[in-house]
């Protein structure tokens, strides 16, 4: 008799107004609506694709950590003025993200694959990082030095925080993030896993031999140089017989490995995917041409090595 009552009432109280009475069930899915919690795919709005991402909490304290470490590397930049810290953490935020990316999926087998994966990359770069003194004071990269000479001091520090402290950890933030697409997807591994794996350890021993020849030239420069010979400039031998940058390639290759990963683990959100080995792809072939263009004007005779040599992807020298 209640419910008939406040029916009734309801009724009554909508043809006052003019309105039609609305039925019980538009009236339940009105108060879902304004409760959010509505599970009818005709009425629910959802996060948009690029937004559904963003809204991940694992991968939101990521985002924060790099936010954290970007305005740390700025703010150090500025109390020492140097600016190479960036490059300082290169090696390292990589491994941390992977590692809690890992840790967040309940260390399922192949984040924890990866993350080793991603450990002995870390670990490699850093090592011959710091055998070059990059982790010294004063270990600045010569770049940013060459960089400075040709722009204002103001339009260096908004280059400063745009670029070496937000773009490049945010770039760090996004060839990590391939990891996150992996584990929300917990497939068994498979033999692509394997096959994947070979590839990552036979591109990172390439790298490592390619820095390994790289720091034997120059020790050996220097050495020639305090003797007062005249040693060859720069190096054209061994892996840099085949690529003027065989370091910077596999350096490349490496996140395209780990980006097909996630790929054999099931995931499909391309963005997540592809965004950190593709932009990291466009950055190296500015750095690269601004290198080059370093070292030619110092050594004239670098242009017949450009002539000769392929750039990045190892191949038979030309001529």
């Amino acid at each position: 008799m209640k419910e008939r009552s406040e029916r009734a009432s309801g009724m009554i109280g909508a043809y006052r107004c003019g309105c039609p009475p609305r039925p019980r069930s538009a009236r339940r899915v009105e108060s879902h609506l304004v409760a959010g919690i509505t599970d009818d795919p005709t009425t629910t709005r959802r996060p948009s694709g690029m937004l559904r991402p963003m809204l991940d909490p694992i991968l939101s304290n990521a985002m924060l950590a790099c936010a954290v470490v970007a305005a740390s590397c700025w703010l150090l930049s500025v109390v020492t003025r140097e600016y190479s810290w960036v490059d300082r953490v290169w090696s390292i935020t990589p491994v941390g993200y992977v590692a809690y990316f890992a840790w967040a999926s309940g260390w399922t087998p192949r984040l924890v694959l990866l993350a080793a994966l991603v450990l002995c990359w870390g670990a490699r770069l850093t090592f011959n990082y710091a055998r070059k003194g990059g982790y010294a004071p004063g270990g600045e990269d010569y770049r940013w030095a060459a960089l400075r000479q040709g722009m204002s001091p103001k339009a260096f520090q908004v280059f400063n925080i745009a670029f070496i402290a937000g773009f490049q950890n945010a770039l760090l933030l996004a060839l990590s993030v391939p990891a996150w697409a992996a584990a929300k997807h917990p497939t068994p591994l498979g033999w692509v896993d394997g096959l994947l794996t070979l590839v990552f350890l036979g591109v990172l021993g390439l790298e490592t031999l390619a820095d390994q020849q790289q720091w034997q030239f120059q020790t050996n420069k220097r050495a020639a140089l305090e003797r007062g010979e005249s040693p060859a400039p720069f190096l054209t031998t061994g892996l840099f017989r085949f690529s003027r940058h065989p370091n910077f390639f596999a350096e490349q290759a490496l996140w395209w490995v780990v980006a097909a990963f996630a790929l054999a683990a099931g995931s499909r959100e391309w963005a997540a995917i592809f965004t950190g080995p593709v932009v990291l792809v466009a950055l190296f072939y500015g750095s690269t041409g601004f290198t080059e263009a370093l070292t030619l004007r110092k050594y004239p005779s670098y242009a017949d090595y450009q002539r000769t040599t392929s750039k990045l992807i190892p191949w038979w020298p030309r001529g």
